[in-house]
């Protein structure tokens, strides 16, 4: 028991910049208190106790404003920052080296009793602020769900998942943010991490800009050949710089 709560003061040390000492994070980190008083509470879940188990559970909400249910499974050194309006499923699995920050729902969309019915997460996942994982599936080792993100499907280990409804961001074998990522990845923000539509759009309008380039130059060639075009009333001239900005 002392060991593990040692192992997460430790944990929040190394992972939080704001963090002074392990007394701080002792006296002043409701994440911390979260965990310590949901391991009370599964003890007594687990023991067939479950009355006591949510009044436990309710009293850490109370005391922290993170719900987590007597019944949801917590790996070791999963660190809740922030926390406040965390809300974490009865069937809900966290993984080890797991973040979560501040008004995250790991949460159900089934109504069946006894059945799986909220998220898995692996092992060093990070959900950004305010993001909602809803249902049975699983958010693979090392994925990462951007703030604000609605995720409803499963979200392969490595990938990352923006938006609403979630869109996937495969991985990318790139060593240098990796490592960056690795280091300090705060509210699911990476290195690069676009949104997958608007670097679609991005490729559109440079492929638009391309094609338009690659006509003026058959026009000119064209016309250095002595062949008269017909030239048709145009619009206003096409600017992929402007449009791009406007997709940013």
């Amino acid at each position: 028991m002392f060991s593990r709560i040692q192992e997460d003061i430790d944990n929040i040390m190394t992972r939080d910049p704001a963090a002074r000492s392990g007394w701080e994070v002792v006296t002043c980190y409701p994440g911390f208190h979260a965990i310590v008083v949901h391991r009370c509470a599964h003890w007594f879940w687990q023991r067939g106790f479950k009355w006591l188990g949510r009044f436990t559970s309710h009293i850490g909400r109370w005391l922290t404003g993170i719900e987590i249910h007597p019944g949801a499974q917590i790996g070791r050194r999963v660190f809740i920052d922030h926390g406040f309006g965390v809300v974490i499923g009865e069937t809900a699995e966290v993984g080890d080296d797991c973040t979560i920050y501040q008004g995250v729902t790991l949460g159900g969309t089934s109504l069946s009793k006894g059945a799986k019915r909220h998220p898995t997460l692996g092992k060093g996942v990070i959900i950004g602020a305010g993001a909602q994982v809803l249902g049975a599936f699983t958010v693979g080792e090392g994925a990462k769900v951007g703030s604000n993100a609605v995720v409803v499907k499963e979200v392969p280990a490595g990938a990352t998942a923006v938006g609403n409804p979630a869109r996937i961001i495969a991985k990318q074998n790139n060593a240098r943010d990796e490592a960056a990522a690795r280091m300090f990845a705060a509210y699911g923000v990476t290195p690069n991490g676009d949104d997958p539509l608007s670097k679609a759009l991005h490729g559109l309008i440079d492929n638009a800009a391309t094609q338009e380039h690659q006509i003026e130059c058959i026009l000119a060639a064209l016309r250095s050949a002595g062949i008269d075009c017909e030239t048709l009333k145009t619009n206003e001239k096409f600017d992929p710089d402007q449009l791009n900005k406007l997709v940013e």
